[in-house]
């Protein structure tokens, strides 16, 4: 890099970003009064400019910090303004933190006066995220020209940068949104606070839970610790109030309503009020006036901590031999099918008859009754819905406690309010049996609940804890027992749910008000979750107001419920609550308008039908070229010759499990397996290979199959490897570039026998087919353009299908929640490019065990860089599973692409018979391959057509009739040099579930292989198209157990030689992808592989004419002859 930025005004983020710059190899020169920050600036190597004039004078880019919309006159327009030294081309940078509106007021000046045409805005602040934590982020906008001028060097001065084409002030205006949500963070964690207060709980339990629980944000782990502690002032409240008073002045001009952020600001001048003024007044005895607490009191008191307290009391659990379980739902399912995986009695019952059958599939005992359930048992777990379920179950017509037996213990796991637990257990204790109450309210969701991974919240006398000790432990991850008896479980779960639902509520007035002040709501999605305005809530539920997905993991009627709870709760306390109650009547609106069965994020509806916004966000379409020229530079050093050499040190052999044989597509000079017994691998593993794949065509399977063939052939790579001294391997899931196939399954399946990971990694980027991953969103090149790959046809595959196309959201849908998006990894581009392979690795070495990453690229020295990285990162005892595409293995074993393979390359130019085209892949490229095939070269082709209906749909005897009609015709286009195309019919017949869709495919699949090995004349080549085709002739039809893989016969196009055992020894076989090449790929490989046209001599020509006529009245005699006859006998 090269060229001089000049500074206008210094702050500390200035100095960061001329850090940047001066590092990136960029002079800098600043103008600023302040001594102490030009000293700093200084020492940093840059230039002290004298004037506002020098500071601009034969710069590239001029940065301008403009704090107050008064400076603008003197450092713009004044007599020795900056831009009197500027060059006609300079881009000019406002680092500023005024409206949107003075700043496009100011870009029109500078337009119109001729000084300028190139402007940009940038809101500059550090994230917050555990990914980028401290480093500098920039959101930039400004039209299309300047924006290109300004990228570089943006760019070279962040560590994350978004840019908005168009009108300046979306920087300003994104600052309005995450000051908006950190307003209202802000007040809904100190009413949190003092409800726990009132309710008796200490506020350091509180936050050491809740900080680590879904009712955390970044405002509340950061700002509560400061508050308790006293170390913030009363002189904090006036210019917080401030910013906010700006946002809703902004909203009025839009005539926009932030009921909210209004009810935050008023609690703000609420506390500007009794603060009386005393700058040096501790906040949090402010707040106490307010809420009328005694926070600074309750935080003083003695602490515990609840996870010891836990350990202590379940260290004395009581035996359990018979639990009953009330309430079989979404959740209660989950929990009481895995007590009976954990080896307890369990007996169950639900007023929904279908699930009192699954559950005892499952290997519980059921009741016809909460009566029935409760004769016998040790211990009764409750898992309704609200209090009045509960109070039904328990003493209603056939209720528990009349058949409980004396001494028995009840955890009630519902979300109910303090108040009704505490009489609940004096109800219980007047019933004179010794019955024990624990309050155990639950969180984590259903997949936690199935796998004994939820959090539990429990209070009770001791006696009541051991009695329930093992119960509780078997349920929960994480076990906090929380002293005050009874209701102070309930009683931190109600703040959990304050905060949870505030959080979602204000989530959606953020983004709806994004979406009016024109903001790409994708991209200040991705900003804001990186700032310190984000929750844990944020990041979970707004991806679901982007895709306008509804789909109920936790239904909007539930925050009416628990956030009544806080409304009586505060009641009862008197204890003004504001923004919760505020929160509660938007659900209740969105109750009232039908969505209450719709997830809790569908609260966003009641914004959009109020204000006609639309805060979905529809990832657009990207001009490739465009995109590609915004990134910065590749990493200037080829890591390739370091990657053989880490591969020397590393000495692992790398076993690439291919779900179809295309992901051969980028290696030449490796051997595939389409077999893996112990005495195979066992012999591949002898030959020390740097690398081989075991063809295991498991995209073609059902989920539990697949399942099944990964552990099997990972037992036999176990097996195999210890009976083979020296050998050490790495595992590698090699699936689809469009994200098809099984997943998480086969990671799960893998880990499960391998052994836990430190990080599963997933890089599905392919050059050759056109698949980037850019800023954690997968594409698909159509043409010049980048469309996200949830967009695209191969999102809607019957079997795989998926709607995300941001490969975090990805991972959350997949493992359907399992895996949050907001706890997935990523490496960027700007990392992979800036930082090189080192820093790929302290990254990866950074990672929490069990994580999972995803890594962006759009070039193969991106992979070759990230490769790099991660074998510095096992050779330093880090372990991965990684799920990628084609271009991961090239990389990570360092292979060189070769020009394409052609036939006199192999040798086999003077071969005479015919090549065999097989299409078996229905995706529409496919569809647009074979007619471009038809159109350029169908004349020198005979098609035959397979009928999917009658293959697939009809009776045995039709089928057979199908397949040996083609293999006979077949053979003998084959035998007369022609070239000879088979595919299936294009109708495409799914089935009405994903299985009934892969056993429709299994049909068709498996005829093309019995046209396969019926036909009797042995092909010049075979070229099979698509995936599951592909795989299943080279197995089952020409009954190859190994083939070599010679290279490419185009490029994304494997090109194998197929093993001495197969029916055709020798003969290439190409590997066509269903998904790869424009619609042209197909006709070009033919014409590159047809059968010379030119013959030598006349007696060339009458042979070849005598063969074929030859060889069709043979057919007419023996197959159609004997169908005629048989007609007519009939």
């Amino acid at each position: 890099m090269s060229g001089v930025i000049g500074f206008v005004g210094l702050d500390q983020l200035s100095l960061d970003m001329a850090a940047s710059l001066l590092r990136a190899g960029y002079k800098v020169q600043a103008f600023e009064v302040q001594n102490l920050l030009m000293n700093e600036f200084l020492k940093l190597g840059g230039t002290e400019c004298f004037s506002l004039r020098e500071a601009g004078k034969g710069v590239a880019a001029l940065i301008v910090l403009i704090s107050h919309v008064d400076q603008i006159n003197d450092i713009i327009f004044g007599h020795d303004s900056a831009l009197k030294g500027l060059q006609k081309d300079t881009v000019i940078i406002l680092h500023s933190t005024i409206l949107p509106s003075h700043i496009q007021k100011l870009e029109k000046n500078l337009r119109e006066d001729g000084l300028t045409t190139s402007v940009v805005d940038a809101y500059v602040f550090k994230a917050t995220s555990e990914l980028l934590n401290g480093k500098i982020m920039v959101i930039s906008s400004g039209r299309s020209d300047a924006i290109s001028k300004a990228y570089p060097f943006l760019s070279a001065m962040s560590e994350k940068l978004y840019t908005f084409e168009g009108e300046t002030g979306a920087g300003s205006k994104t600052k309005l949104v995450t000051e908006l949500l950190e307003g209202i963070h802000l007040i809904a964690a100190v009413e949190a606070i003092s409800l726990g207060v009132k309710a008796g709980i200490h506020p350091w339990i509180i936050y050491d839970i809740i900080s680590n629980a879904a009712g955390n944000s970044w405002v509340f782990k950061n700002y509560i610790p400061q508050l308790l502690s006293g170390n913030v002032k009363y002189n904090f409240l006036n210019p917080f109030n401030h910013k906010l008073g700006i946002v809703l002045d902004m909203a009025k001009l839009l005539t926009f309503p932030l009921p909210l952020l209004a009810s935050a600001h008023q609690q703000l001048a609420l506390g500007s009020l009794l603060g009386h003024g005393d700058d040096n007044t501790p906040l949090g005895q402010v707040w106490d006036q307010v809420f009328g607490v005694h926070t600074a009191d309750a935080a003083n008191a003695e602490r515990y901590n609840p996870e010891e307290l836990a350990t202590q009391i379940t260290a004395k659990s009581k035996t359990v031999n018979r639990v009953g379980f009330i309430g079989l739902g979404a959740m209660g399912f989950g929990m009481a099918t895995y007590l009976v995986k954990s080896n307890f009695c369990v007996v169950g019952y639900d007023v929904y008859k279908p699930t009192l059958t699954r559950f005892e599939s499952a290997g519980g005992l059921i009741g016809s009754s909460p009566e029935d359930v409760s004769k016998g048992v040790d211990v009764l777990v409750v898992m309704v819905t609200n209090e009045a379920q509960a109070e039904s179950v328990l003493f209603g017509d056939l209720g528990a406690v009349s058949a409980l037996p004396s001494g028995a213990s009840i955890i009630l796991s519902s979300t109910v309010s303090p108040a009704y637990v505490i009489q609940l257990e004096r109800r219980l204790q007047n019933e004179g049996k010794d019955l024990k109450l624990v309050d155990a309210p639950v969180s984590g969701g259903v997949k936690r609940a199935s796998m004994g991974e939820l959090t539990i919240m429990a209070a009770g006398s001791d006696d009541a804890l051991k009695s329930a000790g093992l119960i509780l432990s078997a349920l929960s991850e994480k076990l906090y027992v929380i002293k005050g008896g009874c209701g102070a479980g309930s009683g931190v779960k109600m703040v959990n749910q304050l905060l949870a639902g505030v959080h979602i509520a204000a989530s959606a007035e953020a983004m709806a008000f994004g979406a009016r002040l024109g903001l790409s709501t994708r991209m200040l999605f991705d900003i804001i979750s990186n700032s310190g305005a984000t929750s844990w809530m944020f990041e979970n539920r707004v991806p679901h107001m982007l895709d306008n997905d509804y789909t109920p993991y936790s239904a909007l009627d539930i925050f009416v419920k628990d956030l009544g709870i806080v409304a009586r709760e505060c009641s009862a306390h008197k204890i003004p609550l504001h923004i919760s109650t505020i929160a509660h009547q938007l659900f209740i609106a969105g109750s009232a308008a039908g969505w209450g069965r719709q997830d809790d994020a569908g609260v966003v509806k009641v914004y959009e039908t109020l204000t006609g916004v639309k805060v979905e966000g529809k990832l657009p379409a990207l001009k490739k070229e465009v995109v590609l020229q915004s990134l910065p530079p590749e990493w200037p050093v080829d890591p390739i010759n370091d990657i053989h050499k880490l591969n020397q040190k590393n000495s692992r052999t790398l076993v690439v499990l291919d779900d179809d044989p295309t992901g051969t597509q980028t290696v030449h000079d490796v051997e595939v397996l389409t077999e893996w017994s112990i005495k195979s691998l066992v012999e591949q593993f002898r030959k020390k290979p740097i690398c081989f794949y075991i063809l295991t065509n498991s995209r073609a399977l059902s989920s539990e199959k697949a399942t099944v063939l990964i552990k099997d052939i990972c037992n036999n790579l176990c097996s195999a490897a210890k009976s083979v001294q020296h050998i050490d391997y790495t595992v590698v899931l090699r699936g689809d570039s469009t994200l098809r196939g099984h997943f998480p399954e086969e990671p799960d399946a893998a880990v499960s026998i391998l052994g836990q990971v430190d990080a599963w990694i997933l890089c599905p980027f392919f050059l050759q087919g056109g698949r980037y991953t850019i800023d954690d969103i997968h594409y698909v090149a159509d043409s010049d353009r980048l469309v996200p790959a949830g967009d695209t046809e191969f999102a809607n595959d019957a079997a795989f299908g998926y709607k995300s196309s941001n490969l975090r959201e990805w991972v959350e849908e997949k493992t359907a929640g399992r895996i949050p998006a907001s706890s997935v990894a990523s490496i960027s581009i700007q990392l992979l490019r800036k930082g090189g392979p080192d820093a790929v690795c302290e990254l990866l070495c950074s990672l929490e065990k069990g994580s999972t990453c995803i890594v962006n690229a759009v070039s193969e020295r991106d992979m070759a860089v990230f490769a790099a990285g991660m074998i510095q990162a096992e050779l330093k005892g880090k372990s991965f599973l990684c799920r990628s595409a084609a271009s991961f293995v090239s990389a990570r074993i360092g292979i060189i692409s070769k020009a394409p393979i052609r036939p006199k390359d192999l040798g086999i130019s003077k071969e005479r018979s015919g090549g065999l085209i097989v299409v078996g892949s229905y995706v529409p490229k496919t569809t647009k391959q074979v007619e471009e095939l038809h159109s350029q070269h169908g004349h020198m082709l005979k098609s035959l057509e397979v009928s999917v209906h009658k293959v697939a749909m009809k009776s045995s005897e039709e089928r057979e009739e199908e397949i040996n009609r083609t293999a006979e015709m077949a053979s003998v286009f084959l035998a007369a040099r022609k070239d000879t195309l088979i595919m299936s019919s294009r109708e495409l017949i799914t089935g009405k579930t994903a299985s009934e869709s892969l056993e429709i495919n299994f049909k068709v699949s498996s005829a093309l292989v019995e046209v396969v090995r019926r036909i009797t004349t042995r092909p010049r080549y075979i070229l099979a198209k698509g995936g599951i085709t592909s795989s299943d002739l080279a197995t089952k039809a020409l009954e190859a157990k190994r083939a070599k893989v010679v290279g490419q016969a185009l490029a994304g196009i494997p090109l194998w030689e197929l093993g001495h055992e197969s029916r055709h020894p020798g003969v290439p076989y190409i590997v066509f992808p269903g998904n790869v090449g424009d619609s042209k790929a197909l006709v070009e490989v033919v014409r590159s592989w047809a059968h010379p046209l030119r013959l030598s001599s006349t007696k060339e020509i009458l042979i070849v004419s005598i063969i074929c006529r030859f060889y069709l009245l043979l057919f007419l005699f023996i197959i159609i002859l004997p169908r005629i006859l048989t007609m007519f006998s009939a």
